[in-house]
């Protein structure tokens, strides 16, 4: 059992007329086995949530902490954040011109694990792996987001979360840019980490259509870089009905 604690995190960003506060004290926990939905309107910080978390420089933590099992997540740099079990899917997954998705994958589970996979199980497990995602054998060999469609790219980022089993994943608006049918695909293969493993998943999300496929424990409302209302499944079909409008200071 794992448990990511978020405690009065505060979180600045550079501007052009000098440092703005995106988040001002997020207070949440995560353990393993749970799904939280992170929603909210543009600009409210969801976005700022997942990259200070996975250690993005541009985010600066001005207060609070971040815990992952008792060790503080804020000391390590990315890759030890990684190698804790932190793994986020990004909302604008990067191209790597010159590294194969074959090679990126078996690398970074080197590097996550301490040691290589053994071949012929590695081999197996990408191939099951990307048939579920329903991914032609050959995008093993293309490189990393290179030319890829936006589906493609979250397909992707799903593979990696299945074959590199995080303790705690943070999945930045996964469903962003994806068509009915790759958003069921997707889903599916969140579904099927948190099947077969203790995953913590935080879901970063403006809609709730794909909270129609992999269902939240929590949902939470996040508003102007806090969160400002907690509850069930039963708040993002009010959050679908009523919208944000209620939580939205008129200017």
């Amino acid at each position: 059992m794992s448990t990511l604690e978020i405690s009065g995190l505060h979180v600045s960003v550079e501007v052009e007329d000098g440092s703005k506060e995106i988040l001002r004290g997020v207070d949440l926990t995560v353990r393993s086995g749970e799904t939280h939905a992170i929603m909210g309107p543009n600009g409210s910080g969801k976005s700022t949530l997942a990259y200070s978390l996975a250690g993005h420089p541009r985010y600066r933590v001005t207060s609070g902490s971040v815990t992952l099992d008792g060790e503080d997540v804020l000391a390590m740099s990315v890759d030890e954040r990684a190698r804790a079990g932190l793994f986020l899917a990004m909302q604008y997954p990067v191209e790597v011109p010159g590294v194969t998705v074959s090679n990126f994958l078996r690398t970074a589970k080197t590097a996550i694990d301490g040691q290589s996979p053994k071949l012929r199980t590695w081999v197996k497990d990408v191939k099951g792996a990307m048939a579920n995602l329903r991914m032609d054998p050959e995008f093993a060999e293309r490189n990393v987001n290179e030319g890829f469609s936006g589906g493609e790219k979250k397909r992707h980022e799903i593979l990696q979360m299945e074959l590199l089993r995080p303790k705690i994943a943070i999945l930045d608006e996964t469903d962003s840019g994806l068509d009915v049918d790759a958003l069921r695909i997707v889903s599916e293969g969140v579904n099927r980490v948190k099947a077969t493993s203790d995953v913590g998943l935080l879901l970063i999300t403006h809609y709730t259509r794909i909270l129609r496929y992999i269902t939240p424990d929590f949902v939470h409302v996040f508003v102007d870089g806090r969160i400002a209302e907690e509850g069930g499944p039963e708040l993002a079909d009010r959050l679908e009905d009523e919208g944000y409008d209620r939580f939205l200071t008129p200017a």
